[in-house]
């Protein structure tokens, strides 16, 4: 497996071309049949769960880290970790949630890793952006480009990612799950191992921190 330069997060494409009518009771069934053959050992089946997901996953946890080097690594520990566990899967969450929680888990262990030896997680706040739509892509201009406006929207990336990086952990999980990949309040109380209400209290905090430490950044 290699994980080169941060790539654009990916929906889940496998369902994309079934009829909008038909999707929500198609899911289940197909997602249901695919981890039937992860469970048998399906190598084929393995191989397009880790180029289907890689890229998000790979996203997740450079958001989390702020290194593409320990990104790198954690994504091939996540899909190690699920091809061994996965008979253990009971569909008590979908796949992709499933997923995410391997690889926040291993993030955590990998951030509890580093303070035990007294070393910083964050290792650069100018590594490589990963691309696609994200929480800094809503601070770019739509309008003409030109470089002072790309000046302008790359000091309000790096504000914004050294504030996220600086958010205490749970803070940063709950915003980036939420703000960056897209998922719902459930989604994230699953992946997060937390009740809803919690989820909403450290959005709520991890929102006002940022909002604290971008006050005349931005």
């Amino acid at each position: 497996m290699s994980y080169g330069e941060p790539i654009a997060l990916r929906g889940q494409i496998e369902l994309e071309q079934v009829a909008p009518a038909t999707l929500v009771e198609a899911r289940p069934q197909v997602e249901a049949q695919f981890v039937e053959r992860l469970k048998r050992g399906d190598a084929a089946a393995f191989e397009i769960l880790v180029n289907e997901r890689s890229g998000e996953i790979y996203g997740l946890l450079y958001r989390l880290t702020e290194s593409s080097e320990e990104a790198r690594d954690l994504t091939q520990e996540t899909f190690l970790r699920a091809f061994q566990s996965i008979s253990h899967f009971r569909g008590d969450s979908d796949l992709r949630t499933w997923i995410y929680r391997i690889a926040i888990n291993q993030a955590r262990n990998r951030w509890r890793w580093w303070r035990r030896r007294r070393r910083d997680a964050t290792v650069s706040i100018d590594a490589p952006q990963a691309n696609g739509t994200s929480l800094v892509g809503t601070l770019k201009s739509d309008n003409g480009r030109n470089p002072e406006t790309d000046a302008l929207a790359r000091e309000r990336e790096r504000a914004l990612r050294k504030a996220l990086s600086s958010l205490k952990r749970v803070y940063r999980e709950a915003v980036v799950l939420r703000d960056i990949e897209g998922f719902a309040y459930d989604e994230i109380a699953v992946t997060l191992d937390i009740s809803v209400g919690t989820v909403k209290s450290r959005l709520a905090r991890g929102r006002q921190e940022l909002r604290r430490k971008l006050e005349g950044s931005l």
